[in-house]
């Protein structure tokens, strides 16, 4: 039985919090879980459930994510890695694993840069690794519906940004996942006090995925469907850290941790404990049986690279 805590701290003056969910049998370093700008610390039940039974999970709200204040302008990424920093110092740990997805695996790979002695692992999620110019386009007027108060088409725009809607490539739980990320953009909209701060920060400040990384062990992992960052060029971020492994799951897009959320979470307690990935259940599709199951070319499904 884990045990929870939940601990404030400060950092130039900015208070954050984060969330431990202590496992007294633990085999591995805690593992930080970090998400999107408009995420918060409760948001991970299924990697509690599954990463839990090995390591102490911690999740936090850092300064400008979820309950915490938000940051104040200029570039954010020294202030949140001092952030992160804290945490660890707080745990009283020499290293811990970093689970960072799609806002929150910027942030955890600049932290991995600056500090790699800390980083024991690194898995890297949904990277948006490159936005195009009609994707930024697509957040400002997201961004416009929000700051006048249209929060009802702010959020349709949001999930229709992070997913692919194209019914010719399979994506499991779709129509799930798309009312789940509409509703959660709908409740950050009425609930957080600095929503429309956090998708300004968000487009403005963008995480720099470039500069490479060593000494780390690292792995990339995208859905197949990805429509924010493609599969292709989140590879082709991976290859710029030595020694990484990158896979693409199967039957899901950029929400592959809402769309195989226990696969995923089941491929992160693998990693941390350094087992086997190529058995991983999230490398099998699970597509309909009524459906054709093409040949899948194994450089771009269920073959792990390195």
């Amino acid at each position: 039985m884990s045990e929870e805590t939940i601990r404030s701290l400060s950092v130039g003056g900015l208070p954050y919090s984060y969330r431990l969910l202590r496992q007294p049998d633990r085999i591995t370093e805690p593992v930080m879980v970090l998400g999107g700008a408009l995420q918060g610390m409760f948001g991970w039940p299924q990697m509690e459930d599954h990463v839990g039974p090995v390591a102490d999970v911690v999740t936090a709200d850092l300064p400008g994510m979820g309950s915490a204040d938000p940051l104040p302008p200029g570039p954010s990424i020294d202030v949140m890695c001092a952030a992160i920093g804290g945490i660890i110092e707080d745990l009283g740990v020499p290293r811990i694993n970093v689970f960072g997805f799609s806002y929150g695996a910027g942030l955890a790979y600049g932290y991995a840069q600056r500090h790699p002695r800390h980083v024991a692992r690194l898995a890297l999620g949904g990277v948006p690794a490159h936005i195009s110019a009609a994707q930024l386009d697509h957040w400002r007027r997201a961004a416009g519906h929000l700051a006048s108060g249209d929060i009802e088409t702010f959020a349709t725009l949001v999930a229709e940004g992070l997913m692919c809607l194209d019914e010719a490539r399979h994506v499991t739980r779709r129509k799930l996942a798309f009312r789940y990320v509409r509703r959660a953009m709908l409740h950050a909209a009425r609930h957080s006090p600095h929503a429309v701060d956090a998708l300004g920060r968000a487009l403005s400040d963008r995480p720099d995925f470039s500069g490479g990384l060593s000494g780390v062990p690292t792995l990339v992992f995208s859905g197949e469907h990805d429509t924010v960052t493609s599969p292709a060029r989140q590879r082709d971020f991976a290859a710029t850290i030595e020694g990484s492994r990158f896979l693409t799951i199967p039957d899901a897009d950029h929400w592959v941790v809402l769309e195989r959320p226990q696969e995923v979470a089941d491929l992160a307690a693998r990693f941390f404990t350094d087992g086997p990935l190529s058995s991983a259940p999230c490398l099998t599709p699970i597509r309909p049986e009524r459906w054709p199951r093409p040949a899948r070319p194994t450089h771009d499904q269920a073959q792990l690279s390195v």
